[in-house]
């Protein structure tokens, strides 16, 4: 929220109207409704506790699982798929994805 939000989505109208929402706080302005989930605290604080949708960030980028698997759909011999995060040889988040053909 606030004056360094973006209008919307580029040609994207339907996406716009559901992430760009009436800001509860300051009426006729709008917010941003992220994929985070978090929890009011009682002295007012919010407490982090993930996310509600697939997105993961992996080194600095913000990945949309659901998007992959939609694009591995897209091949002739990939029938299902799911792509999920696991750890690399060196601890480090990394994409996994699983088909089946």
């Amino acid at each position: 929220a606030g004056k360094g939000l973006a209008r919307g989505y580029w040609n994207l109208p339907d996406e716009t109207n559901k992430r760009f929402v009436p800001d509860p706080f300051y009426p006729g302005e709008r917010m941003y409704r992220t994929g985070d989930l978090v929890k009011w605290t009682e002295d007012g604080e919010l407490i982090y506790l993930g996310r509600i949708d697939h997105q993961v960030n992996i080194r600095g980028f913000r990945i949309e699982l659901s998007e992959i698997e939609a694009q591995l759909l897209t091949l002739d011999s990939v029938k299902e798929a799911v792509v999920t995060t696991v750890k690399d040889a060196s601890d480090q988040d990394a994409l996994a994805a699983y088909v089946i053909t």
